[in-house]
């Protein structure tokens, strides 16, 4: 009899067949023995791993959340119907106008494709990571091991995750005020989302810092999270000095952080540099947990 979780990753399965990767930015070397996307390819564009994918796809893994099954039509660019089957197979609720976005639409997708050269992130009205592509983990150090709230930028910047961005004095707390302001703007346009609540009183539970920010409700701060100057501590090539400006999709209430550097700089230079080191490690590292060699 076939459960839920069984037509889920049926229809995974079905659609990853039938993406020519060169539309979804996926670079084709060598043979292949199929026509659609790979495991591990879908794995990485969606932001999971392929132990967690391939449980999906047999029906091994049940109830996954809504962030998965929304990276999963992003990175399968479904829209529509097609994504609102991918949610109903899910047994989930698909997000209306009461929650955060967390769909990257057609167009932008588009416009991301464009940007494929300059390091771009792209985070919901939440602060949760959606996508970033590969010039940005060779930039700022891959994103992909991000699970849960690990993917939350304010909750990276409060607790102190690593990161390779060098913070002068007193910086990170700006920014953390910036991301909590922010923050309450979104959690008063969406008051039902539950993952809004749920985020707010993950955070008054670990961070004392949160709790002041929060209850002050300041939210002159806000635009402190959206445009800033970054100075990024790159392992292979040193200190990068790059501009960080932020596109916000109105429509979609999204973030789209776009990294770049003065052209003809020393830093542009060590900018392409680090792109080009990273993607090829990245590269690398794909095809070894594949078990294929290059």
């Amino acid at each position: 009899m076939e459960t839920s979780s069984t037509a889920f990753g049926q229809a995974v399965r079905r659609w990853r067949d039938g993406v020519h990767p060169e539309d979804v930015g996926v670079s084709v070397g060598g043979r292949r023995r199929a026509s659609g996307l790979r495991r591990e390819e879908l794995a990485a564009l969606a932001g999971i791993s392929v132990d967690y994918l391939t449980r999906l796809e047999q029906g091994r893994a049940t109830s996954p959340s809504a962030q998965v099954v929304e990276a999963l039509a992003r990175a399968l660019r479904l829209a529509g119907p097609e994504r609102e089957l991918l949610f109903r197979l899910a047994d989930l609720a698909v997000p209306g106008p009461t929650t955060v976005p967390r769909r990257i639409s057609p167009s932008v997708q588009r416009l991301l494709d464009r940007l494929e050269a300059n390091p771009v992130v792209v985070y919901d009205a939440a602060w949760d990571l959606l996508t970033a592509n590969a010039a940005y983990d060779a930039l700022m150090g891959p994103t992909t091991a991000w699970h849960g709230i690990e993917r939350n930028g304010l909750w990276r910047n409060l607790t102190g995750a690593e990161t390779r961005v060098a913070h002068a004095p007193g910086e990170r707390d700006e920014v953390v005020a910036g991301l909590v302001g922010d923050l309450r703007m979104t959690a008063a346009r969406y008051p039902d989302d539950p993952h809004v609540r749920r985020l707010v009183a993950t955070c008054r539970a670990a961070s004392p810092q949160f709790v002041t920010l929060w209850d002050a409700g300041d939210v002159g701060a806000a635009e402190v999270a959206l445009a800033r100057r970054k100075v990024v501590e790159h392992p292979a090539v040193g200190r990068i000095t790059v501009d960080c400006d932020t596109l916000v999709v109105a429509g979609d209430d999204l973030r789209v952080m776009v990294y770049s550097a003065e052209p003809g700089s020393d830093d542009a230079e060590k900018l392409e540099l680090a792109r080009v080191l990273g993607t090829q490690s990245l590269a690398v590292e794909r095809t070894h947990r594949s078990g294929r060699t290059p």
